[in-house]
């Protein structure tokens, strides 16, 4: 007969969801991740620690400080493996510009996960920052969304979902396991999009 402890505890959490923590929106992605049920977020900054995880986010920050992290972290081939295992990636803002395939600014390494061009700060700097709403078709309507210096989707890959946009600007997009957004879903209360993601990993 199992013990009545370990299965309590399997059910209580089925998916575990890492949060890069090397610069950005950590704290704001974990406390989001914290109110979904049958989840464990973990704070990650060793690459040790991606073999437990079902899925990854990559938090808004600046690109070019979250890219030199990663590599000095070690952590740069590890994502990759990360994500060709089958596992869910979620790139948010900075993560956005990360996950994608090419971009004109070059001091950023990026991890080319998704099949996107991205235009960094493609809305305009800090002062040009603003809030929406979207709907999203597999997420639902009126979805909260504040960008801030928000890159945006030059450019999508035919195996590539566009799932938002913004003045004819994608600013969300899935390819396979693979999800990114130019917004910040972690500063509003509203916590569909991410569970959208959790229910991918």
């Amino acid at each position: 007969m199992p013990n009545s402890q370990s299965v309590m505890t399997k059910k209580s959490v089925s998916k575990k969801i890492g949060v890069l923590n090397l610069q950005g929106a950590v704290s704001e992605h974990l406390t989001m991740l914290k109110r979904i049920e049958q989840v464990e977020p973990i704070a990650v900054k060793q690459a040790e620690q991606l073999a437990d995880l079902d899925g990854l986010i990559i938090p808004g920050g600046e690109s070019t400080a979250i890219s030199r992290l990663i590599r000095q972290n070690g952590l740069l081939e590890p994502i990759k493996q990360f994500a060709a295992q089958g596992k869910g990636i979620f790139g948010t803002c900075a993560g956005l510009v990360l996950c994608g395939m090419e971009t004109k600014h070059h001091e950023v390494e990026l991890l080319k996960l998704i099949d996107i061009q991205v235009e960094r700060n493609g809305f305009g700097r800090q002062i040009a920052s603003f809030e929406t709403t979207l709907d999203i078709a597999p997420i639902g309507t009126d979805i909260p969304a504040v960008f801030i210096r928000a890159p945006y989707i030059a450019r999508a890959g035919e195996n590539v979902t566009l799932l938002a946009s913004v003045n004819g600007h994608g600013v969300m997009a899935q390819q396979g396991h693979i999800l990114v957004c130019s917004f910040h879903p972690e500063l509003t209360q509203d916590d569909r999009v991410i569970r959208y993601f959790v229910n991918l990993c």
